[in-house]
């Protein structure tokens, strides 16, 4: 199933979804007009919390709009089309000449008294009328709708039946530009022959690109082909246009309970199950796995109780059986691209499957000891690749390939690697995330034996030569206390790249710490110089056991290697602490 055709196919299923020619929108204030037409007042309809958000009200929907010609919505917009704001600063504003001369192009006709009250109070409003009904030093964003001052409680002008009657009739006038009416033909999303949509309606919600972007788009020559313009090169009917854009609309509010930010993209993802609650569960579980506030927000125990079973390993057909077919899942990735935005992803498969690639990925990351905190969920990995630990920093491409691989269960991008490597050779701050993310792609990509925690007997080169770093930096712990600077902070990154050209000035400033240490400490300079010897002791024999340099992957043990045996002096400490407590 394409990616629109899913979509569209969700659109049959979503609550209270807006009917064709409709859409839900963020209206801040309500015209109220006597039956003359003149204006009784105006009615200020935001919530009275911090933000004074505005009601999400169900309007005609707004055709799409650009910079050099004027659109007016139908009987709602905003203050510079509805009111006039525009012209107080610029007189040669036209937009609220443009919302008058169109309403009464097309309702001037009408015997109904709400639309000719509608028509008087258009032909006599004067935008300098606006300060006495609205005094505010800066216009307000949200929208204006219009009611009669007997009935503004019960209903807005554009929900009356007369006004739903002549949308129903002449929506496709209204949205026509002149001289570029939709064609008729077969629709490439539902097989039917209908009106094309020459443009589609806008995408709201996408982080870090303008308010309202194309999915599918048109604008230059370039990308058009026989002699079609805009939306004819790429078929697709008024009504499903209408459908997956309200669908994506929907899901990209912030509240919806169906978006997660992955990098920079603004991930969306559905169930599609004949069962709404089961797939309503499994929405649940997947915003779980992947954003750290969902897990707080499950409906019951239970399900939580599940969530945990899927974390320990069970198979979702024994947890859930109702999950484990018959519900097929979508994940969509998008990102701003100029005017458009860019499909950076977008997997659909059986839920079954997610969750035992999901499992995997937990396999693939278990690492000893855990973090502090308890494994988070995936979005907080990207983290721990971004400069600075700022969200915005997160390498773009590499969350949404990242994503994929794992709700694929496929080899993960090896720039992921490279990324780690460079983030423990730029800030020296090797975790268990960093850790767990190196474990993974080795044993994902190079097929490698990890070890989940310290292995005394393991010989790869790169691990060796980590526990022998970590070593080297506990005897001069052990020998000088707190200092500002470890050989960690001073080594690292050439230790794990070039370890040749370090690790001899290591050996030699280990003598002088053990020699300090064997005066202070005798019983620990013994123990660390034994585990100096069993460490040596794995390595290749020749003229010079330690390499000239380690390829991308060794790094990778080497790091897993410094943080087993750092995570081992660390346990042992502990253990000692606490049985002196205890004595």
């Amino acid at each position: 199933m394409s990616l629109l055709a899913a979509l569209v196919r969700a659109y049959d299923r979503l609550p209270d979804a807006p009917p064709f020619g409709f859409s839900t929108e963020k209206i801040g204030f309500c015209v109220v007009l006597r039956p003359d037409g003149s204006v009784d007042q105006v009615i200020d309809l935001r919530a009275d919390d911090k933000k004074r958000s505005p009601r999400m009200l169900r309007v005609p929907a707004s055709p799409k709009r650009s910079g050099s010609m004027p659109r007016p919505n139908f009987m709602w917009d905003n203050i510079n089309y509805a009111l006039g704001a525009g012209k107080l600063t610029d007189p040669a504003d036209v937009r609220f000449d443009a919302f008058r001369t169109k309403h009464l192009e097309f309702l001037s006709s009408s015997s109904s008294p709400l639309l000719q009250a509608f028509c008087a109070f258009l032909s006599n409003w004067k935008p300098e009328q606006i300060a006495d009904y609205l005094p505010f030093d800066k216009p307000p964003t949200s929208g204006f709708v219009f009611a009669m001052a007997e009935s503004y409680r019960d209903f807005y002008l554009h929900e009356t039946p007369e006004a739903r009657q002549f949308w129903q009739d002449s929506r496709d006038s209204w949205v026509a530009i002149p001289g570029k009416e939709a064609a008729a033909a077969t629709c490439l999303v539902t097989g039917k022959h209908s009106a094309i949509a020459r443009v589609h309606p806008p995408i709201k919600g996408v982080i870090g690109g303008k308010t309202e972007m194309a999915l599918v788009s048109f604008n230059d020559n370039a990308y058009e082909s026989y002699g079609h313009e805009q939306g004819d090169n790429a078929p697709i009917s008024e009504a499903a246009a209408f459908a997956y854009t309200t669908v994506l609309n929907r899901y990209l509010e912030k509240d919806s309970g169906h978006r997660v930010q992955i990098g920079d993209a603004s991930t969306v993802f559905w169930a599609d199950a004949s069962d709404m609650k089961a797939g309503e569960e499994a929405e649940s579980f997947f915003a779980a796995y992947v954003d750290p506030g969902a897990e707080e927000r499950l409906a019951t125990s239970e399900i939580r109780a599940r969530l945990d079973a899927i974390r320990q390993g069970q198979h979702l057909s024994h947890i859930a059986p109702e999950l484990a077919q018959g519900v097929r899942f979508h994940v969509l990735g998008l990102a701003p691209n100029a005017a458009r935005l860019s499909v950076r992803f977008y997997w659909q498969d059986d839920f079954g499957r997610l969750t035992a690639n999901y499992q995997q990925f937990l396999r693939d990351t278990e690492i000893q000891p855990p973090p502090r905190d308890g494994w988070p969920p995936l979005w907080r990995y990207l983290i721990e690749l971004a400069s600075q630990g700022k969200r915005e920093n997160v390498p773009p491409l590499i969350a949404g390939e990242w994503l994929r691989a794992i709700l694929a269960g496929a080899p993960y991008p090896l720039t992921l690697l490279s990324t780690v490597l460079m983030r423990l050779r730029a800030d020296g701050q090797i975790n268990a995330l960093r850790i767990a993310i190196l474990k993974s792609v080795l044993i994902r990509n190079f097929k490698s034996e990890v070890p989940v925690a310290l292995d005394p007997a393991n010989t790869d080169r790169g691990y060796v030569l980590g526990r022998l770093f970590a070593l080297y930096e506990e005897v001069q712990r052990a020998a000088l206390g707190g200092i500002n600077a470890s050989i960690r902070d001073k080594f690292y990154g050439a230790a794990s790249a070039t370890p040749q050209k370090v690790f001899r000035t290591l050996d030699s400033g280990s003598a002088n710490h053990f020699s300090k240490l064997r005066k202070t400490s005798p019983g620990r300079a013994v123990n660390l110089d034994k585990l100096l010897t069993s460490i040596t002791d794995l390595m290749e024999p020749g003229a010079d056991p330690i390499p000239v340099a380690l390829g991308t992957a060794e790094q990778a043990m080497f790091g897993i290697g410094y943080y087993h045996q750092r995570a081992d002096f660390f346990r042992k400490q502990d253990m000692t602490t606490n049985s002196e407590d205890a004595a």
